[in-house]
């Protein structure tokens, strides 16, 4: 086998150990994550609301006031919330 071979091996090698290391580190957050989702239920705190909060918060605010906007317009058409006009 060749030198470049023998290289783009250990290249290969060293890029799925490094995803590897990187796949237990995500497992290991993802655990801690759900420990303190655990832990903030046993406070009395809602978690599907708390993962609400979450993906919000992840949110630039214009995209957070038009996904609001999308949402009202959905919730008028379906009569579950009073239509703008008739809030008035």
């Amino acid at each position: 086998m060749s030198d470049a071979h023998g290289i783009a091996r250990d290249q290969l090698r060293a890029f799925i150990e490094r995803i590897e290391r990187l796949e237990e580190e995500k497992k290991t957050i993802a655990d801690d994550i759900k420990d303190v989702y655990g832990e903030a239920k046993s406070m009395g705190f809602d978690t599907k609301i708390l993962r609400k909060v979450i993906s919000i918060r992840k949110q630039d605010h214009d995209e957070r006031m038009e996904q609001e906007a999308i949402l009202d317009t959905y919730l008028q058409a379906l009569g579950m919330i009073p239509a703008a006009e008739d809030a008035a």
